[in-house]
C-alpha cells in the first residue's frame, strides 16, 4: 500500500525550533517526530513510501534514508517552489497512479488505524476519503458535516465565529483515488481544503466521505501541541528501559523511565516517569525531574533544579535551583542558576538565559539571544540574524 506524506512547509509558527531543522525532524521524546510516522505506517503495511520535500529536505532525507529500517522502501521527491498541499502531491503522480493512496502531513503524529481508514475508502465509492476527528475547538482546522452515510455535505476551512456547525475536523489524512489527478492544474499551488475539496463536492460525478478516527492524532502545529503529542507518546512506555550503564548516587527512579548510557543521577535526586533521558546526561543532587519530561544527550543538571513536564534536547544546561515547567529548550542553550521558565515557554537554540532571571509564560525566546541576569522576560525576545515571522505554517 501507497502513502504519500507531505514535508514541504518551513514551520514558522514553531520557530525557534524550526530555524536549523525542518518541522518533522523536532524531536519528541528524544526522536524526530517523522520517524514515530514511518514507523507507525510501516508496521501498519504503508511501506511503498512517497515523500515530497521542500524546505531543509536533506535533512529529512538523511534521517529516514531508504527506508529500510523500518521495513519499507522510500521515494523522495523534490518541490522547486511551494505548490499547496494538493500540488505536491501532484508533483509525486507518477509513482501513485496505480490504485488508491493515503496522504498524511509530515508532521503528523497519530495511532490511529489508518489501515482501517484505507480499507473503509476502497469499499466504498468516494473519490477522497477525510479522516475526521473531534476535537473542542475547531476553528484552526477545516470542519466537515456528514450524513448517515457518511457522505460530507458541507465543508469548511478554518471556519470563523458563527460558521462553525461541526466539531469534526479534519485532520488532514486522505485516502485518495488517484482520478484526483484531474482536478489538480500543474505546476500551480493548489491546496486540497481550499480548492480541490469544493471542486470534488460541486462535480455531479464525484463526492467526498468521511472517516470518523479513534485515537491519538496531532498536526504538532505549536509548541502546546508539540508538548501534548510528547505528553501521549511518553504514557506509551510502560517499563523501564537502560541502554548501557547509569550511575545512581542514591537518587531514587521511580519508572517507567527511558535512560540512555552514562547517565548520572546525583544524590537524594528523583526522576518520577515516564521521563527519557539521554545518553550522557548529568543530573547533579536534590533534583526532581517530574512525570512527561524529555532530556535529550549530554545535558547537565544542576544541584536542586526542578523539571516538570519539559523537552530538553541535547546539550542543555540548567542551573543550580533553576525550575523549568511545561516548556521546551531546545539545542546548546543555557539556563544560569535561580532562574524560573514558566509553561509554555520555548528557548531556541544557543541562547542564554542569566541568573536569577524569570521567562513569563507563552514566550519564545530567538537563537543566540542573551538575557541578562536578573531579568523578567515578558515579551518575545527575537534575533535579527534570524527571520522574524512567527506565523503562518
Amino acid at each position: 500500500m501507497k502513502v504519500c506524506i507531505m514535508c514541504g512547509g518551513e514551520g514558522t509558527r514553531l520557530r525557534p525550533l524550526t530555524f536549523e531543522r525542518p518541522k518533522p525532524c523536532i524531536p519528541i521524546v528524544n526522536v524526530p517526530s517523522i520517524i514515530h510516522l514511518v514507523d507507525h505506517l510501516a508496521n501498519l503495511g504503508f511501506t511503498d513510501i512517497i515523500i515530497t520535500l521542500g524546505y531543509k529536505g536533506d535533512t529529512i532525507e538523511k534521517t529516514l534514508g531508504d527506508g529500510s529500517l523500518f521495513g519499507a522502501d522510500i521515494t523522495y521527491v523534490h518541490e522547486e517552489t511551494k505548490l499547496g498541499t494538493a500540488g505536491s502531491v501532484f508533483n509525486a503522480r507518477e509513482y501513485l497512479m496505480e490504485s488508491p493512496f493515503l496522504v498524511v502531513g509530515g508532521d503528523h503524529i497519530t495511532d490511529i488505524d489508518l489501515l482501517q481508514f484505507y480499507r473503509e475508502h476502497i469499499r466504498g465509492d468516494a473519490t477522497v476519503s477525510i479522516g475526521l476527528i473531534s476535537i473542542d475547538e475547531p476553528s484552526e482546522y477545516g470542519i466537515a458535516e456528514i450524513d448517515a452515510e457518511y457522505h460530507i455535505l458541507r465543508f469548511k476551512e478554518k471556519p470563523g465565529p458563527g460558521e462553525i456547525f461541526s466539531n469534526l475536523a479534519s485532520t488532514g489524512m486522505y485516502v485518495c483515488n488517484p482520478e484526483i489527478f484531474e482536478y489538480i492544474p500543474r505546476n500551480t499551488k493548489f491546496d486540497f481544503a481550499k480548492d480541490l475539496f469544493p471542486i470534488l463536492m460541486n462535480s455531479p460525478s464525484t463526492h467526498l466521505a468521511g472517516w470518523l478516527a479513534r485515537g491519538n492524532w496531532s498536526d504538532v502545529g505549536s509548541p502546546r501541541s508539540l508538548r501534548e503529542a510528547e505528553h501521549w507518546k511518553l504514557q506509551e512506555m510502560s517499563y523501564t528501559n537502560i541502554s548501557g550503564d547509569i550511575t545512581v548516587k542514591g537518587g531514587t527512579i521511580h519508572g517507567p523511565v527511558s535512560l540512555g548510557d552514562a547517565v548520572v543521577v546525583g544524590q537524594n535526586s528523583k526522576i518520577i516517569g515516564p521521563v527519557s533521558i539521554g545518553a550522557g546526561t548529568e543530573i547533579e543532587k536534590d533534583v526532581i525531574i517530574g512525570p512527561y519530561t524529555s532530556i535529550g544527550n549530554n545535558c547537565r543538571i544542576g544541584e536542586k533544579a526542578k523539571i516538570f513536564s519539559s523537552s530538553l534536547y541535547n546539550h542543555v544546561r540548567v542551573g543550580d535551583s533553576s525550575t523549568i515547567s511545561g516548556s521546551i529548550i531546545d539545542n546548546h542553550a543555557s539556563i544560569d542558576k535561580g532562574c524560573n521558565i514558566e509553561n509554555d515557554t520555548v528557548i531556541g537554540p544557543r541562547s542564554v538565559i542569566g541568573a536569577g532571571s524569570v521567562v513569563h509564560a507563552g514566550i519564545r525566546i530567538w537563537p543566540e539571544a542573551l538575557i541578562e541576569k536578573g531579568t523578567a522576560v515578558r515579551e518575545i525576545v527575537l534575533n535579527d540574524k534570524y527571520d522574524m515571522s512567527h506565523h503562518g505554517s
